[in-house]
């Protein structure tokens, strides 16, 4: 019998309101049950959103290096449970273990990362235009944030929100994807076991109208979202009806340029680990390998060798490469977009179907699929897949291979593979991205630098790094005038 969990709220572990549950499936073994999880309701998520209005008092008053010693005993739980959460991880949502082992790790970095910056929440002093007056800005917390993510790092990207958030003095109310309650679980678990009190950080699991209900909640001052760029649309429009400050992590279609002189064999293990990574389920996935003519043939060649030689299954068995995709929707939205691809005309040059055989037979496997003769007005070149999907389209210059680059609606993350540090230079500024790798795919993002994008790819917040910290705290301006009368800005300045 699959085990049963609960949401957490206010320091309590509670079925949802009225009892509803859903299962939680191995993508890759489909008869594994996970777990029973809470189908919470819009009364779920109000009193999750109590219970963190009503920690907010407490946890913002405590000494922000105080906060961060917290932030630091979750990084070492999480660091002595690493393994554990991967296997589970793998077995939730399908990626390699090695690849949840680095999801772990990434909380664990951003965890120590948010910890150091709990000493460093800068204000400024600038000087007075009148004198006998003193000028600064301090950064307070802005109240309840509600965190909603995907499935795809269910680990690592919940805790690029919340542990900024709660470094900074808010608190959370954290909507995991259905499609992985059991990692965001086994997260929160962690927390409460570092000592972190009671309704600073609520679990509420469930489906679409648990997000609806956290995104339009009154008394949710933020919002950091996750997910397809049509989700974040809707929640942009409900938050700015609302007044209320929302950061936006979205869809990409991800270029990866090779120019004629770059090193083959550096680009071929690039773009299997960018484009196949993650089964290509990546908003940061090399979905569109944008090759001048010169190298165009050989790299396809050694690309579709490569690829065809890649070890699909489970992820918690030895040797696998590339696991499942999530769940039988993302087959079909998959194997549509393969159909739509050979209906416009690109040459599908490898794969392009289910995989199947022995175990392979339980799960939702697709292989790895390379089309060919793409053109840049292919929906195949402009739309995100989510899948392990490659788009191959032939440039014949740098300033071409850009062109096409830039012209889709997304604009995350970008590569460029040269040894002309020119173009390496040229393409930091020219392409249209939040991020641009040189010499590397654009996948591997490390927990103390800026991530986000640009276009329909996000609102212009950053996760990660310095920046977002900016966006979990509000800035407030102070004056001391200590003249002993009364002095009238820009009044008694002329």
């Amino acid at each position: 019998m699959a085990a049963s969990f609960k949401n957490l709220i206010g320091g309590k572990w509670q079925e949802a309101d009225g009892g509803a549950t859903f299962d939680d499936i191995n993508p890759a073994v489909n008869d594994d049950v996970i777990g029973r999880f809470p189908l919470s309701s819009p009364d779920d998520v109000d009193s999750a959103v109590g219970a963190a209005r009503k920690a907010f008092a407490g946890w913002s008053r405590m000494p922000a290096p105080q906060r961060g010693e917290v932030l630091k005993r979750i990084g070492d739980i999480l660091t002595e449970r690493k393994d554990e959460i991967a296997f589970e991880m793998t077995r939730e949502m399908g990626k390699p273990h090695f690849e949840t082992r680095g999801d772990v790790q990434e909380a664990i970095d951003t965890a120590y990362y948010a910890a150091s910056e709990t000493r460093r929440m800068f204000g400024h002093t600038v000087p007075s235009e009148l004198p006998n007056k003193f000028n600064m800005s301090i950064r307070r917390p802005i109240g309840v944030v509600g965190v909603i993510t995907a499935w795809n790092f269910p680990v690592a990207v919940p805790t690029w929100k919340m542990f900024p958030a709660i470094a900074c003095g808010n608190t959370v109310v954290f909507k995991p994807s259905e499609d992985a309650p059991h990692s965001g679980t086994l997260l929160v678990q962690a927390l409460m076991d570092a000592g972190l009190p009671d309704g600073v950080v609520n679990l509420v699991h469930g489906a679409g109208k648990v997000g609806a209900a956290l995104v339009s909640h009154p008394d949710v001052n933020a919002v950091s979202f996750t997910g397809s760029t049509e989700t974040g649309a809707k929640i942009a429009k409900v938050c700015g009806g609302m007044h209320k400050r929302v950061s936006l992590e979205m869809g990409g279609k991800n270029p990866m340029i090779v120019m004629d002189d770059a090193d083959l064999d550096l680009v071929l293990e690039g773009i299997l680990w960018g484009a196949f990574g993650t089964t290509g389920q990546r908003c940061t996935a090399t979905s569109r390998l944008i090759v001048h003519e010169k190298v165009h043939d050989k790299l396809v060649d050694m690309v579709c060798d490569a690829a065809s030689r890649l070890k699909l299954g489970y992820g918690n068995d030895e040797g696998i490469d590339v696991g499942p995709v999530i769940n039988p929707a993302a087959i079909d939205k998959v194997m549509g977009y393969i159909d739509i691809g050979k209906e416009e005309g690109a040459t599908l040059r490898l794969g392009g179907e289910r995989a199947t055989g022995g175990s392979l037979d339980n799960g939702f496997f697709l292989k790895p699929t390379v089309f060919t003769n793409v053109t840049r007005h292919m929906r195949i070149a402009r739309e995100e897949i989510f899948g392990p999907v490659l788009s191959v389209l032939k440039v014949d210059s740098y300033e071409q291979a850009v062109s096409v680059a830039n012209d889709v609606q997304y604009g995350l993350s970008s590569s460029i593979y040269t040894n002309d540090v020119t173009l390496a230079f040229r393409a930091m500024h020219d392409i249209e991205a939040g991020i641009t790798y040189v010499n590397g795919p654009t996948i591997g993002a490390e927990a103390h630098m800026p991530f986000g994008g640009v276009k329909q790819t996000g609102n212009g917040h950053r996760e990660g790094g310095w920046e977002v910290f900016d966006f979990y705290t509000e800035t407030k301006t102070i004056y001391v005038d200590y003249s002993g009368k009364l002095q009238k800005a820009q009044i008694d300045n002329t």
